[in-house]
């Protein structure tokens, strides 16, 4: 989702039998980085201490490049973005929605179309993959969501905190009706529901690219104002009534600080500890959810599945308006997008 969207497909296919028929399948190329690579006896190859599958090619730099049928990579991805223990409908979504997200960045002038990183889709070969996982994949083989004639822009994360977030609040651009955000009322079971961190504010001043002695004496933290989702837009250092107060994007600040540290913008508390001076005092907050909360929650489609949500039911929630469809039957416009999966 990082993060900026640069993923892509080859423009290449293979032929696959299903059930006596012929059905063409896009091949993916993964950029696993430089190192060694080895043809296994009983097929595919191990690089870096893991098994694949498929093949692999060098680049001209030394770079590793899987080339990998686009179903057989969801297997490893799949497993890597849901634990395999959640309900096989929770599954099947997840499956749809990665196979969306990376048919939509078709564009085969790329030497390579998407990387291994939980920045984007995990996706760690053989080892992660799980008989639960390939059942999903191959429960909804070349499934996708569809808005209008093309692939819908999918965007996922961990726990939305009770209520999704509109991708342009997120990341600016115009709003899409899909992603304007839902009331959520299935991701309460997911242990970053509700999480509390006191975050040095010296942290913070470091992050900002601020130095002690231009900061001051920072009298307050406060967030000023909300997105319709309740997350937070900006962050503002409070220096006294001699200084103009430190705004920061919400946004910002979360990259800058890490999401180990800022979980989620959607903020219910926030204060400092005034009696310390700045380079002692800790910033407390008090929030909801883990990642941006775009699109899919999928510890939401999680709760959704175990009281009966269908895959088309969940997918309608969290992405309204959109339909599940066959890839073979959408357009692959080559397409940009900021959207980011975490």
């Amino acid at each position: 989702m990082k993060r900026r969207g640069f993923l892509a497909v080859s423009g290449a296919a293979i032929c696959v039998p299903l059930l006596g028929a012929v059905r063409m399948e896009p091949q993916l190329r993964v950029l696993l980085g430089t190192g060694d690579a080895r043809p296994l006896s009983g097929g595919g190859f191990a690089f870096d201490g893991l098994a694949y599958r498929g093949s692999f090619e060098r680049l001209s730099d030394g770079s590793i490049v899987n080339v990998i049928t686009l179903e057989e990579y969801l297997y490893s991805v799949v497993p890597r973005e849901m634990s395999p223990s959640w309900p096989e409908q929770a599954l099947q979504v997840q499956a749809i929605c990665a196979r969306t997200y990376v048919l939509r960045r078709v564009d085969p002038r790329r030497p390579y179309d998407i990387v291994p990183s939980d920045m984007a889709q995990v996706y760690e070969g053989v080892r992660a993959e799980s008989p639960p996982g390939r059942a999903a994949v191959d429960a909804t083989s070349g499934t996708i969501l569809r808005y209008g004639g093309e692939y819908a822009q999918v965007a996922f994360s961990s726990c939305c905190g009770g209520h999704t977030e509109s991708a342009s609040d997120a990341w600016g651009g115009a709003p899409i009706g899909y992603l304007s955000g839902v009331v959520c009322p299935y991701c309460t079971a997911s242990p970053q529901y509700y999480w509390s961190r006191d975050i040095a504010l010296a942290e913070i001043i470091r992050a900002l690219g601020l130095q002690q002695e231009t900061i001051g004496e920072t009298y307050g933290v406060s967030i000023p104002s909300f997105d319709q989702s309740g997350r937070a837009r900006d962050f503002m250092l409070d220096r006294g009534s001699n200084e103009a107060p430190t705004v920061a994007r919400g946004e910002d600040l979360r990259r800058l600080l890490g999401p180990k540290l800022l979980p989620s913008l959607l903020i219910t508390k926030c204060s400092l500890d005034a009696s310390q001076d700045a380079w002692t005092a800790n910033v407390h907050l008090e929030g909801r959810g883990n990642g941006h909360g775009v699109g899919l929650c999928q510890w939401g489609a999680r709760g959704a599945a175990l009281v009966d949500g269908s895959v088309e039911g969940i997918t309608n929630f969290y992405f309204p308006g959109t339909s599940i469809d066959r890839w073979t039957s959408v357009s692959s416009r080559p397409t940009t997008t900021n959207f980011q999966l975490r």
